[in-house]
């Protein structure tokens, strides 16, 4: 089982470890074990409680009634709020307790009835990224392990590959080719499917390489296709010098190519990048940048 101090707790739930504490003291909502040197510890059971809680208190319910329900009827309530709710921070929640739980069917229907309530790209937006963002707040604490993780990346990928599926291109007067990849050893590629998703849907050409792609392979494929734009995503596989050189690298071979990077490393680079290389913080600055 996993441990979680209570600033953990407040990251986690966006309840304020303060108000945390007052609950826990006038109401009984948690009973932490301690450490040798008093400080509180939480489990997963913990965390489950305080996300229920937190759902059911923003929608006005008073915490005394909250401490005052069973576990029977505090699920029961999440039972209704979830199921016709839009609101994004319960449905975020909703969606961490299915995956620590790994209850594939209630993660489905959560994910699938925000797509139906608010579209895709809506969903993954203001829903999916911010979960993603929480699982790793949880990865950090050790919360989840590998299995929950790719459990949780494999749901979401099945949605995003019919997504794609199914998109109707917009029409486009002055549509681009644009070649997605990873490069070697890595292989997230939940924010590379996104983007091919929004490209198509706003009409433009994609020949998705996928995971793990040597650079020659790359420069194989552009002696077959004519492509206008490079885009990848790079998450983990490096950092530092090395990710700079690599970066070098991938200028040099296509010097005549515009390459855009996004994903969390990015996030760690200089400002001095080759010119040829655009770094993307979010998917509305490559818009930004076609126009």
């Amino acid at each position: 089982m996993a441990q979680y101090s209570i600033k953990d707790l407040e990251r986690l739930s966006g309840i304020k470890a303060h108000t945390l504490r007052m609950w826990e003291k006038r109401y009984g909502i948690m009973d932490p074990g301690r450490t040798d040197t008093n400080i509180r510890m939480y489990g997963d059971s913990d965390l489950k409680k305080i996300l229920n809680v937190s759902i059911l208190n923003r929608y006005g319910i008073k915490i005394s009634h909250i401490a005052a329900m069973e576990d029977s009827e505090l699920a029961e309530k999440i039972l209704i709020i979830s199921r016709d709710s839009s609101d994004y921070d319960s449905l975020i929640e909703n969606l961490v307790i299915a995956m620590m739980d790994m209850d594939e069917e209630n993660f489905d229907k959560l994910l699938s009835r925000a797509i139906m309530q608010n579209g895709f790209e809506e969903t993954i937006l203001k829903i999916v990224y911010p979960f993603m963002e929480k699982i790793g707040i949880l990865w950090q604490t050790g919360a989840i392990n590998p299995a929950q993780e790719h459990f949780i990346s494999n749901l979401i990928r099945q949605k995003m590959i019919v997504a794609i599926d199914s998109v109707v291109p917009a029409i486009n007067p002055d549509p681009k080719h644009f070649l997605l990849f990873l490069p070697e050893g890595e292989l997230h590629e939940l924010g590379l499917l996104f983007y091919n998703y929004l490209l198509q849907k706003r009409g433009h050409k994609v020949t998705y390489l996928g995971q793990w792609v040597p650079l020659k392979d790359m420069a194989a494929a552009i002696t077959v296709v004519e492509i206008d734009y490079l885009l990848t995503s790079i998450i983990t596989v490096h950092s530092g010098s090395d990710l700079q050189d690599y970066l070098s690298r991938l200028s040099q071979t296509f010097k005549e190519k515009t390459v855009f990077i996004s994903g969390y490393q990015t996030g760690f680079l200089e400002d001095n990048l080759p010119e040829n290389i655009f770094r993307l913080g979010t998917a509305n600055e490559l818009f930004e940048q076609l126009r």
